[in-house]
């Protein structure tokens, strides 16, 4: 099997130790190459057991178990695996070793089972009970009397991590920056470097890949909820969308359900290369037919895409841009987020304000990774500064109101 990969992957595979741990900014490939190195491992070597996890399920979904069903037909392995989709386990069929994907949100999930190769997808979400729980769970034996292997990847937020894992001898760290990511396009690339002058932290983290502190966040009053809380469209007041356009960057969209005075948030769309075809495609898939007279809120610099939405059934209308504003707006809300919400609840657990060289705090949040940040602003501000709400005493009405509920 011929495949692409960094020099990441190449240290992985020909480490000696029992446990890696890839650290790397934004784009380094840490998780990718893991997940190169286990399919080598699930091809090549028989009767292995393999666990893949994450803290959340939701999560885990998004970030590890589609993109490796992907890697799978982009190698053409596809068709030689067993696949249990509810299960998520995947067996290659030629070795029959096989991959387990699940969650850690409740560790006794794999308490009575043993495995030959775990991976940890972002570590700094699990704690260190976790982790210990799981090198436990590092003995099944082998045919081939292969080591068996503890990996693990992360950006680098400080964490338990620092103390408890860095200086340890028994692992092997392997750090990484975009630079070891030879496939990156130069937008991506010039996007990425462009932080050195918005704001250090970011580009110590992403560009860097430096442990750092996260300071001056600007959301925190939300709430992390399951997908069951989530209300029903029947039983809202209001139901509002925010639409932020992209084709190399990502194109997002959130639903808000608004019901006794609270905001219930779900994403719908993140995904990059997307024409305003594709997107109409798939707002028909997101928007049922009987739902398409809620308002969505578009990015106000895309009019030609707008109007071709709008010509195709959807109530879409142009936000307000007002940054500043709308984030100030926004702050002043009780937000409910599913945990479904992988994308959402990374941006917003990450979303900050900028700061200069000098230490001073701005006013103007740091633009990466705050697509549905953006979205979820153009939607709440927009929908609350309009016809009967424009002016600057209507939306303190309605926050004295929202406010004393």
């Amino acid at each position: 099997m011929e495949i692409q990969a960094t020099n990441v992957f190449y240290r992985i595979y020909n480490s000696k130790k029992n446990q890696i741990l890839n650290i790397g900014g934004a784009r380094s490939s840490k998780s990718y190459s893991i997940l190169q190195y286990l399919i080598t491992r699930l091809t090549n070597e028989k009767g292995k057991k393999i666990l893949i996890c994450r803290k959340t399920l939701p999560a885990l979904k998004v970030s590890t178990y589609q993109p490796f069903l992907g890697m799978l037909k982009d190698y053409g392995l596809y068709h030689l695996c067993e696949i249990n989709k509810q299960d998520r386990i995947i067996k290659f069929l030629p070795t029959q070793s096989f991959i387990y994907f699940t969650s850690i949100d409740d560790p006794e999930k794999i308490k009575s089972t043993e495995f030959n190769y775990i991976f940890m997808e972002e570590l700094n979400e699990f704690d260190y009970e976790d982790y210990v729980t799981l090198k436990l769970r590092l003995s099944a034996p082998s045919q081939d009397k292969q080591s068996n292997k503890l990996l693990m990847a992360m950006n680098p937020i400080s964490c338990w991590v620092n103390e408890k894992l860095l200086n340890d001898n028994e692992i092997e760290v392997i750090k990484s920056t975009y630079k070891d990511n030879p496939f990156l396009s130069q937008e991506y690339i010039n996007m990425l470097e462009q932080l050195k002058d918005v704001d250090l932290t970011y580009w110590k983290i992403y560009g860097l890949g430096e442990f750092t502190e996260i300071s001056n966040l600007i959301y925190q009053m939300y709430e992390i909820i399951p997908f069951e809380s989530y209300p029903l469209i029947e039983q809202c007041d209001e139901v509002i969308y925010g639409l932020d356009f992209g084709y190399n960057n990502p194109t997002a969209l959130v639903e808000i359900r608004i019901k006794d005075k609270k905001f219930y948030e779900r994403e719908l769309i993140y995904q990059t290369n997307l024409t305003n075809a594709d997107l109409i495609e798939l707002l028909k898939q997101k928007i049922f037919v009987g739902h398409r007279h809620f308002p969505i809120y578009a990015d106000a610099s895309e009019p030609n895409r707008i109007e071709e939405i709008y010509r195709a059934g959807f109530n879409i209308k142009p936000a307000n841009k007002s940054v500043k504003d709308g984030i100030d707006f926004v702050k002043r809300l009780k937000i409910y987020s599913c945990n479904e919400n992988v994308n959402l609840n990374r941006e917003r657990k990450f979303y900050k304000w900028q700061v200069d060289k000098k230490g001073n705090i701005l006013d103007e949040p740091v633009k990466f990774n705050d697509h549905l940040m953006d979205a979820e602003r153009y939607a709440l501000y927009t929908h609350y500064h309009q016809e009967g709400k424009t002016d600057k005493k209507g939306l303190e009405a309605f926050l004295e109101f929202y406010q004393n509920y």
